[in-house]
């Protein structure tokens, strides 16, 4: 059993001639408008007018922008200006510092035991050795067991940049 796929889904009919529906009631609606106008106006602003609004149902009708009609393009234009925007950041967080104590001539036993607090806490931010009995060490990486096997590897680099561990493998 065979089944016509429909095709061109995308492009509109064409019924008045070469203008498809949406483009002849845009610039029908126009030229109603113009013939309408010319009973009310005189004819120099008539002119102008009706110069006006046949350009602008012209344009509506035949324009497109980026491959939309150029109706859509203003509707999200106006709507775009008319709705109120959010404007979203993240609030910068600021350092906060201790208040400044008063010198004291005699050391507490209470800013001993802070100085020893930011001491220890100074060595955890910047030392690179692990500090006893709080951190086990690692054990061998890779590099150290593949150095110590009895292949060779070789660190290779490649055009991209990136580096690989490869089996050197001699041909001779």
């Amino acid at each position: 059993m065979q089944f016509q796929v429909p095709q061109f889904i995308e492009t509109e009919d064409r019924i008045v001639g070469p203008l498809t529906l949406k483009q002849f009631l845009y610039v029908a609606a126009g030229g109603a408008l113009c013939f309408a106008l010319f009973f009310f106006l005189q004819t120099v602003p008539w002119i102008l007018l009706a110069f006006i609004i046949m350009s602008a149902s012209v344009a509506m009708a035949f324009i497109q922008v980026n491959g939309r009609p150029l109706a859509v393009t203003l509707s999200a234009a106006l709507v775009y200006y008319w709705q109120p925007r959010f404007y979203i950041w993240q609030k910068e967080e600021k350092e906060q510092k201790l208040p400044d104590m008063p010198a004291q001539h005699a050391p507490s036993p209470l800013a001993s035991a802070k100085s020893l607090i930011e001491n220890l806490r100074e060595q955890l931010n910047t030392s690179k050795n692990p500090l006893p009995q709080r951190e086990k060490k690692i054990g061998p990486s890779i590099l150290d067991q593949v150095k110590s096997s009895k292949e060779r590897f070789e660190m290779m680099r490649k055009i991209t940049g990136e580096r690989e561990m490869a089996r050197r493998i001699d041909y001779r």
